[in-house]
């Protein structure tokens, strides 16, 4: 299988035989090979095209350029060099000229003196009064040859450019503009992607959230183009050697922690050049700055006073897992409406007492019009026992209802909405969503759901997705792991399913429970839209882990009044979530589809 999988390299230029090779040793032949299918599946919309249909054009930038600020910021571009090629070197330096706005200043700190064509390259930029240049005595390492820019800079803010990447000519004025638009925000960050080492070829762009600090303890999502107030970077102190390899992401970390607005431009403005040496097209060529990743973030985490956790480096080198402790033994009461069908309930709840490790939990049977003698019998053998008890609600379906009511006698600090209709995989899963939920901010926690066969059914909920709200990853083999991760990664979410999901009980009385208005369609998605609005973080965990066979309760949605009673909750949702429906969600980014589940381009 190896030598198959060399065959495929040498059919690709992204892929040689030599990082082919390093990879199957990582990873091992089965992950290997799911790596190499998602590297090989094709893009829905091509992305070098899609990318020069949407950056600026020549009217645009010459419209920039003739454009007059107010009050303009001044930009300081802090790049630490060290044995950078000439050609790059020049490249770099030209995408910084070809800027459209006009207020900046290049700060190049030299960390190879003894490079001749380093220091002969840095000559013929003398005569351009805003590129300044300091030559080190010797190489300080990343850490320090940065911070020697970052004194050099007179800014009002400060820009990190590597020494090899390359600037949109539109970088800058995206900053500045949105530096009014927001009231100068300390931190700002763009869209990426990756160049070819002669900058042929754009592809894999990162296309990010907006600020999220979940997903940012689980990789540096954030990475390029970082721009911070001066005034920030001084107050952090800079960048620590400590974390050499890995130094942005703890000086990342450190600014968010202090930061006064942390804006996202959702554009495509850095390129990262790929070439053999760089972690961008060889992350297996340093090892130790995934070690140093990992510390960086256990130390943001004692920082902001979590004690107790631990940072584990996945599979995937950049990609991190925090364990976060549960204190104490708190009342969990999960709450599982039911109609009928026995088997699947009892499926349900013998593999919720068999494989939960955590055990102070009680359980409330919310029973909604069943019909059948065999499921009164089983209600009348488990009522009472194990801490299971079952109410009776004699009203017509309504999911959001029936969990109010369910709500209403439980005794726990935490409630989890559970369907009938799933089974326990891990045995951890209730203790992860404990974890999640009691962090403070912490309101709801959700799960990754699977159907029988392995693949997805659950992975979060973007806003917008099929007109209202959609399930992202459906489909998608539980092997693999999605777009940048995402379907594997730890990170907060406008939305999770109430298929399984875990609600602190002071958030839950909050926003007063479910809507009762949205009977069968979104009312999770408007609980968790609520609770985010009250000031409460929804939080996605993919360690929580169950099959779901789904909604064998409920029937089909295939009479003309369940179309109604749809379209009615269609247009709840549009009325009260107007606002964000037209923004888009800040969890998901608006350069990516709406009309798919798997994070392709927008078309």
């Amino acid at each position: 299988m190896a030598r198959r999988a060399i065959n495929f390299l040498k059919k690709l230029n992204f892929y040689n035989i030599q990082k082919g090779i390093r990879y199957l040793k990582h990873f091992g032949v089965k992950e290997f090979f799911v790596r190499l299918s998602d590297r090989l599946e094709p893009e829905e919309v091509p992305y070098g095209p899609w990318f020069e249909a949407h950056r600026a054009k020549e009217e645009e930038l010459a419209r920039q350029r003739a454009q007059r600020f107010r009050e303009p910021v001044t930009f300081s571009i802090a790049v630490p060099l060290y044995r950078t090629p000439p050609q790059y070197l020049r490249e770099m330096v030209a995408s910084v000229q070809a800027q459209t706005y006009p207020h900046w200043e290049l700060c190049l700190v030299n960390g190879s003196p003894e490079d001749q064509e380093v220091g002969r390259v840095l000559a013929e930029y003398a005569a351009d009064p805003r590129i300044r240049v300091q030559t080190l005595d010797k190489n300080g390492g990343f850490a320090e040859n940065t911070n020697a820019a970052l004194a050099m800079a007179r800014g009002d803010y400060i820009g990190l450019l590597d020494h090899d990447d390359l600037l949109e000519p539109d970088a800058l004025y995206e900053a500045a503009c949105r530096m009014q638009k927001e009231n100068r925000p300390d931190l700002i960050y763009t869209d990426e992607d990756k160049i070819t080492s002669d900058g042929s070829e754009h592809f894999q762009p990162n296309l990010k959230p907006d600020f999220n600090e979940d997903l940012l303890r689980s990789n540096n999502y954030i990475c390029h183009f970082l721009i911070v107030s001066r005034a920030l970077a001084l107050r952090v102190g800079g960048f620590d050697h400590r974390y050499d390899g890995a130094q942005d992401y703890d000086f990342i970390l450190k600014c968010t922690e202090q930061a006064q607005g942390i804006c996202h431009i959702p554009k495509v403005l850095y390129h990262w050049r790929t070439h053999a040496a760089s972690t961008a097209d060889n992350p297996l060529s340093k090892q130790y700055a995934y070690e140093a990743g990992a510390r960086a973030i256990a130390a943001h985490l004692a920082r902001c006073r979590l004690t107790g956790c631990q940072v584990e480096q996945k599979k995937d080198f950049g990609f991190y897992r925090v364990h976060y402790p549960v204190e104490g033994e708190p009342l969990v009461s999960i709450l599982i409406p039911n109609k009928d069908e026995k088997e699947t309930l009892k499926k349900c709840l013998e593999s919720l007492f068999a494989k939960t490790e955590y055990r102070n939990f009680e359980v409330i049977i919310i029973e909604n019009n069943s019909k059948t003698k065999e499921i009164f019998d089983y209600y009348q053998e488990i009522d009472g026992r194990n801490g299971v008890h079952v109410v009776y609600w004699d009203r017509a379906f309504n999911y959001s209802a029936l969990n109010n009511f369910g709500a209403r006698h439980a005794k726990g600090s935490y409630f989890v909405c559970l369907n009938n209709d799933v089974e326990v995989i891990r045995g951890d899963w209730l203790t992860e969503l404990l974890s999640h939920c009691q962090r403070p901010g912490t309101g709801i926690v959700g799960a990754r759901l699977y159907y029988p066969d392995d693949t997805i059914q659950h992975a979060g909920i973007i806003i917008g997705i099929g007109g209202i709200a959609g399930s992202v990853f459906v489909g998608m083999k539980r092997s693999h792991s999605g777009y940048m991760h995402r379907e594997s990664l730890q990170q907060e979410l406008c939305a999770v399913t109430a298929a399984c999901l875990m609600v602190r009980r002071e958030a839950f009385e909050a926003v007063g429970g479910f809507e009762e208005k949205l009977a069968v369609a979104f009312n999770d998605v408007d609980f968790c839209l609520r609770v985010r609005e009250a000031g409460y973080q929804v939080v996605y965990n993919p360690y929580v882990e169950l099959y779901h066979y789904e909604s064998k309760t409920r029937g089909a949605e295939d009479t003309e009044e369940k179309v109604r009673r749809f379209q009615k909750e269609i247009d709840y949702m549009r009325g009260r979530w107007n606002t964000l429906l037209k923004q888009g969600d800040p969890c998901y980014n608006r350069n990516l589809s709406l009309k798919k589940w798997n994070y392709s381009l927008r078309s």
